[in-house]
């Protein structure tokens, strides 16, 4: 008689009890750092610190809750993080609203991330498999077309025309466009995949694919970026396009494609920055950012930046303490990332941007577990975004490349960028569900 032993089972972890412990952490940081500007402002605790931790708190809670409920096997870290971003803008921009005459914008960051979480609920209850999205793909694509035509048609603010306006509220359409595109091209380019990477012809050292394979998404690609450029909002257009270049690369596995893409924004650049006066202006402050001191004209956004990230050497002065206010109008938004700098310092800079990249790993993480193409794809792009955008946010503010005008993800004032970052976790956590899920002989 053979003795046969079964294949032991593996046994597959929620992480759901780590991931509670994660998201009441973060609400106790920024918590801490709300009691903080008050102590250094006014040098007591702020008398609503319990209603500002409160009111964090619950939508943590009821974020966990839906993850335990709908999403048990999800990676335990984008939402902590998310928690944890989104409680850290709400701390800066209530320290800036305290600089401000009238200035009231983190009730209303309070309310727009409290409908980013609703939302962020919603996907988790009622997306149970990120392949449906990509029945809608083209679709998608039309729709986000559409919003980004839309802001033409409305005064510009600051120089560029993204924002719609109706009566007191306002919104930027082109960070929704961005989800849509992002699934759009995923689903195009997990057809599309093998034709692009082993048919084509050879030049110069690089396999072009045909162009029946690769027209219909240049096409789609070349209206967007066009209708951003004619809304001189080359931040946007610089994210489409490194979210282009990315997901090609990933489909198709050919390095080839980063040359050519950095190539052609190479030349984009500088064709738009010598037509635009507006851009033209902001690689001027670019490449001479203390030029408006020597003129006699005082210190300009990018100067008053780079002195608050010198003030802040490496520990900070403490939340409250700084000047970066001195910016002007983009305190809250373009700029919050140099009162950071200066009140956090060093350390505080490197903490957001590990927690960033932290993400960012993660959606990589999850598009590399994926079994399907789509969601492979879908995972990295989106987490492709949030890098992108942080790169563009802090590469501006830092002058290593011209001011862009885009928000810091989370953490910037905003209602549709708070809103579209937390749908944007809500698909990674639920398409980390899809991977991590134990499949047969696995409990």
């Amino acid at each position: 008689m053979t003795r046969t032993a079964g294949r032991p089972r593996r046994t597959v972890r929620t992480r759901r009890t780590t991931e509670l412990a994660l998201v009441l952490a973060a609400v106790l940081i920024a918590v801490l750092g709300y009691a903080e500007v008050g102590v250094n402002i006014d040098g007591t605790v702020p008398a609503d610190a319990a209603e500002y931790g409160a009111a964090l708190g619950v939508l943590a809670l009821l974020a966990h809750a839906v993850v335990r409920w709908r999403a048990r096997y999800a990676d335990p870290l984008p939402l902590p993080i998310g928690v944890l971003l989104n409680g850290i803008g709400l701390v800066v921009i209530y320290r800036l609203d305290r600089a401000t005459p009238g200035g009231g914008a983190a009730p209303t960051q309070l309310l727009w991330s409290t409908l980013g979480v609703a939302l962020f609920i919603a996907v988790v209850v009622l997306l149970r498999d990120h392949k449906r999205l990509r029945r809608y793909a083209y679709i998608g694509a039309l729709v986000a077309l559409v919003l980004l035509v839309l802001p033409i048609f409305f005064p510009p603010v600051y120089g560029s025309r993204i924002w719609i306006t109706v009566g007191p509220l306002s919104f930027q359409p082109g960070e929704f466009a961005k989800i849509l595109l992002a699934v759009f091209f995923a689903a195009y380019l997990a057809v599309h995949r093998d034709a692009l990477a082993l048919t084509g012809r050879r030049v110069l050292g690089f396999q072009l694919p045909r162009g029946r394979v690769l027209g219909p998404v240049l096409l789609i690609w070349a209206a967007f970026v066009g209708v951003l450029v004619l809304e001189t909002d080359l931040g946007t257009s610089l994210l489409f396009f490194g979210l282009f270049v990315v997901m090609l690369y990933v489909a198709t596995a050919r390095s080839g494609w980063i040359a050519i893409g950095l190539f052609l924004a190479a030349v984009a650049a500088v064709g738009v920055g010598w037509l635009s006066p507006h851009v033209h202006s902001r690689v001027n402050d670019w490449l001479n950012p203390l030029g408006s001191i020597a003129e006699g004209q005082g210190a300009n956004q990018i100067a008053q930046s780079l002195f608050a990230f010198a003030w802040g050497g490496e520990l900070g002065s403490g939340l409250g303490n700084g000047h970066s206010v001195l910016i002007g109008f983009a305190a809250k938004s373009d700029f919050i990332l140099a009162t950071i700098g200066e009140e956090l310092g060093l350390t505080g800079l490197i903490a957001l941007f590990l927690l960033y990249a932290l993400l960012v790993a993660r959606g990589f993480r999850t598009g590399i577990a994926l079994r399907d193409p789509f969601g492979r794809l879908l995972a990295i792009g989106l987490a492709s975004i949030v890098g992108l955008q942080v790169f563009v946010v802090a590469g501006g503010v830092l002058d290593l490349i011209p001011l862009t005008g885009m928000t810091l993800p989370f953490v910037a004032q905003g209602g549709s960028s708070v809103v579209t970052n937390w749908i944007i976790v809500a698909l990674l956590v639920r398409m980390s569900d899809i991977a991590r899920r134990p499949s047969a002989g696995e409990v």
